[in-house]
């Protein structure tokens, strides 16, 4: 690509699929302070005003509906999605927007030709085939490159405060930390922060295609560890929670399929292959942060600090 064609490239907007959800703000933000122009595609009925505040174009459309997909795509310099359907945020919301919804973004972007799409995948999530999102995701990144669309599939940890942050906060007051593992067992852990600047920077050229790129702190902890750091970065003793909930998890995710999935994330978790090799990281995105400075935002962001 020569020199103008990058400059001509850099000026479309960058369309951010999710980007009325934590994380997709979040993107949204960082774009905005690179300098980016942004686009969004929001579903009919879904409130846009703070983006369109912002500045940002807001195309209505839907992950489930193709139709609605090419206006959003057209012109694009590149597609950051973040949206998913598994934490059903929303009414009606399921695992189709994560299977045939990624489906539908990626054909979309081929027909338009799009340059680079950015995916947020999930960490080992080909190790997880019984874990339906984790799953999902690495069906999307599969489907990318049979599809032959240019992308850059980014794999975080499991996220220490934004959305999830609310929900650590209520345990925490109580001087408790939700139990993600079994005793011992390490997993990586990250600060959507860090997650939305790697999605924003991975627009650029610098970032080759055709990478899956693992995204978490300096070292993973076990919850005892974590529950232990907390203590010292909040200056308030935290311990960690019992094994019930993970015992009850399992027993309901054989009878609730809205559990099932959930809690075939923490049988996976259980096996102690959720951690990054943060190297490549490290290469496109600068320091790894550590895990001590994750923790300082959670409590920043809640309250706590």
């Amino acid at each position: 690509m020569s020199e103008g064609d990058t400059a001509r490239v850099a000026a479309r907007p960058v369309l951010v699929v999710g980007a009325t959800g934590d994380l997709g703000g979040r993107v949204v933000g960082e774009l905005l302070s690179r300098g980016h122009a942004v686009r969004a595609l929001v579903r009919p009925g879904t409130d846009a005003g703070r983006l369109e505040g912002r500045g940002v174009e807001v195309v209505r459309g839907d992950m489930l509906l193709p139709p609605t997909l090419d206006p959003a795509m057209r012109g694009v310099s590149a597609v950051i999605t973040s949206a998913i359907g598994y934490s059903r945020r929303r009414k009606g919301d399921s695992l189709r927007t994560d299977f045939e919804g990624n489906r539908n973004l990626v054909d979309a972007a081929k027909r338009q030709g799009v340059p680079r799409f950015v995916l947020l995948s999930i960490l080992q999530c080909q190790l997880a085939p019984k874990v339906p999102h984790f799953w999902a995701k690495k069906e999307a990144e599969d489907y990318l490159e049979r599809q032959g669309v240019p992308f850059v599939a980014l794999r975080p940890g499991a996220f220490l405060g934004g959305g999830s942050g609310g929900y650590l906060a209520r345990g925490l007051r109580r001087g408790k930390l939700l139990r993600m593992t079994p005793p011992g067992v390490r997993i990586t852990f990250i600060h959507p922060d860090e997650v939305a600047r790697a999605l924003a920077r991975a627009v650029d050229a610098s970032v080759p295609l055709g990478q899956r790129i693992d995204l978490g702190s300096d070292r993973a902890l076990s919850t005892e560890e974590l529950a232990e750091l907390l203590t010292r970065v909040l200056g308030r003793p935290i311990r960690p929670g019992g094994l019930g909930m993970i015992r009850g998890m399992r027993l309901l995710g054989r009878i609730l399929p809205s559990v099932r999935d959930l809690s075939a994330m923490f049988e996976f978790f259980a096996t102690g292959r959720y951690v990054a090799d943060t190297a490549r990281q490290a290469e496109l995105f600068g320091p790894v942060p550590r895990v001590e400075e994750e923790a300082e935002r959670l409590g920043r962001e809640t309250g706590l600090l």
